[in-house]
Order: C-alpha cells, then structure tokens, then sequence
C-alpha cells in the first residue's frame, strides 16, 4: 500500500471513536462488492475497515440501520458479536465528500473462511451458525428493516430480466447458451411450487455461502455471519439454498469441469444437523419446502449469471467473454444434481427438522 493511500485512510480514521493514532493497513480483496481494509496496530489486527459502494447500496442509511437492529439481537453465548465503532458524532458510518460512505468495526481474532466444506464437522458447523442467525432474529421487527436491494430473490424479476435478455441478445450468444437456456425455462417451470407457496418473511442474510461464515482457526467453530450488506427481509430457504450450494458442492461456482461438481449427502446432512442443534425455530410449511432452496438459490444465481452474459457483461466482472456462461453453467449443473436430490432432501429434512408448535 502506497503511504499516500496510508495517510489517506489514516485521516478518515480520525473521524471514529478510536485512540487517535498513525495505523498500518493491509487491503482484504475477498468479496466483489465493498473495498475493504484490515487496520493493525503495527502488526497487531485491530478492526476492518468498509467503504461501502452506495453504487450498489444507494440507501447507506437504511442498510446501517438494518445491520444495527440486527446486532441488537445478535447477542449469545453460541455467537460471536461484530461491533460497529461508531464516528465522532455518533453515526454507525462517516460520509467522506467525493469518496463515498466508510465504516469501522471489530476484527475477530485468529479466524478464517472457507469457499467449501471441507469435512462434515464443517457443515455441521455451518448449520448451527445460520440456525443461530436465525434463531435469534426470528423475534426481529420486520418493519424496521429496508430492502438494501429490492427484489434481490424475487424470482418474477428475475425471470423478466432473463426473457428481455433474450429479445436483445445477438444470434451469437443465443446459439452459444442455447442449452442453458432451454434449462432455464423448464427449471422456472418447477419453481413455481415457491411462488405458490405461502411461506413466513424473516429477517434474513440473504448471502450464506460459505465464505460469509468466519471460524475460528483454534477450534473450527463457525463464530458469526460475515458480509451483512443484505441482512433485510427474505424466506428461510433463501439462506438455507444459498449455504447449501457452497456446503453440498466441493467445487468452485465456476468451475469448468462438471465432473468435478457434486452434491454430497454426508455434507447436506451434517448441515442440516447443524440447524436441529439450536431446537425448533421453522414451520412445516417452511420446512416442507427447504428442499427447493437448494434448487431455487443455485438456479437463480446462474440465471443472473447466464442474463449477464446475453447482455454483454454489464454487472458482473468478468476476466474473460464467456466467464458468466461458465458460471451459469456450473451453477446450473449444481441445480440439475440438486433437483434430482429433491425427495432425498425432503425426507431427511423433515426427519430430522422439528418444527415449532
């Protein structure tokens, strides 16, 4: 890091409620999203450093505002709080003119993320950190959290987007996708059993993959969720999909080998011990239908991905022309193996989930 740049965020520093002091700093680049600091006290971790990118989150406000109300309940023996450190003036972020919204909180110690399961003492973990999550929050006003992204999950959008996609698309890339194509509208097809379906709203993360859980290095306990941009109101299924594509499957979400990509029992089951670990907190309804968002999150994330790609790359990064294809296709793969796994998924859900009276 250049001393300028060290100097520049040594004076954004001044505006928190920290010891006035010169920091160290060391850029973190996981995540797509915010720009992202670790501060050190010379080589000692103190906090984590945000500017939040109001490009994507343009009600910064409402988006801190939601993270707080959700620290207030985040409270427990089994979870370990972040802090926000709050400005001279009391804010949860400080606005710096011509460079954007910043925030400052705690850096947990002696902790790591993974992309993917490693073992299922992992997914258990995993399971029990989300259950947890969700558990705490499921007393939560709804009504105090904003949407941070409106229709992030909302599969009607989703599905609009996708078929206008296709009506501006060249010939090109209608021929090249044309497999996953056809897959996307039979699959949007099936999941209309969640559209149906009359499910309680949550507070939920939105973003359980699983390099937003942190685990401690000494003892591989999964501590808290990480990356809390989308905390806002969403479905169970939502995160319990989202945890499954990165818990389940050993691969990466664009990976090019699809022999590589699979759906592992001992992982699904594990995670799933890991939600029962925390007692009762989910209706048979929600239950029911757990299954599905192991297809749901996977299908909709491709079909972002594959919407993208016909629209020539215009929201995700990308490092090659057809790494959104690549993307949609893995994730699509991942969907095929999930939707042949539905009555698998069901049973040991519902033998192994208790819902709430």
């Amino acid at each position: 890091m250049t001393d300028d740049k060290s100097v520049e965020l040594n004076a954004l520093l001044q505006n928190f409620k920290i010891d006035k002091k010169s920091y160290q700093f060391q850029g973190i680049n996981q995540g797509y999203i915010n720009d992202t600091y670790l501060v050190l006290d010379n080589t000692t971790p103190l906090y984590i450093l945000q500017r939040i990118n109001h490009n994507v989150f343009m009600d910064v406000e409402g988006l801190m505002g939601n993270i707080e109300n959700a620290f207030e309940y985040l409270q427990d023996p089994e979870y370990t709080p972040i802090e926000l450190l709050k400005t001279n003036g009391d804010k949860p972020y400080y606005k710096l003119d011509g460079n954007g919204y910043w925030r400052l909180m705690t850096y947990i110690n002696n902790t790591t993320a993974y992309d993917n399961a490693q073992d299922t003492r992992m997914a258990f973990q995993a399971g029990k950190v989300v259950g947890k999550f969700h558990q705490l929050l499921a007393h939560a006003s709804l009504e105090n959290y904003v949407d941070t992204i409106p229709q992030f999950h909302d599969l009607s959008l989703r599905k609009n987007q996708f078929e206008e996609s296709l009506l501006s698309a060249s010939e090109e890339k209608l021929e090249t996708s044309k497999t996953a194509i056809n897959f996307a509208k039979e699959t949007l097809e099936k999941l209309e059993i969640l559209n149906n379906a009359v499910l309680p709203v949550r507070v939920c993360h939105n973003d359980t993959k699983l390099n937003n859980i942190l685990f401690s290095k000494e003892n591989s306990k999964a501590l808290c969720l990480i990356d809390l941009d989308t905390i806002m109101k969403g479905y169970f299924y939502f995160d319990f999909g989202d945890a499954i594509r990165t818990v389940a499957n050993t691969a990466a979400e664009d990976e090019q080998d699809h022999e590589k990509i699979t759906f592992e029992k001992p992982l699904f089951e594990a995670f799933v011990d890991g939600l029962e670990s925390n007692g009762a907190f989910l209706t048979k309804e929600e239950i029911d239908l757990l299954a599905w968002g192991a297809v749901f999150m996977p299908f909709i994330h491709g079909l972002r991905a594959l919407t993208d790609y016909l629209n020539n790359n215009i929201y995700y990064k990308v490092s090659y022309e057809n790494q959104n294809l690549d993307r949609c296709l893995s994730l699509f793969d991942f969907t095929k193996k999930a939707l042949q796994k539905v009555d698998y998924m069901t049973t040991v859900v519902q033998q192994r989930l208790t819902p709430v009276a």
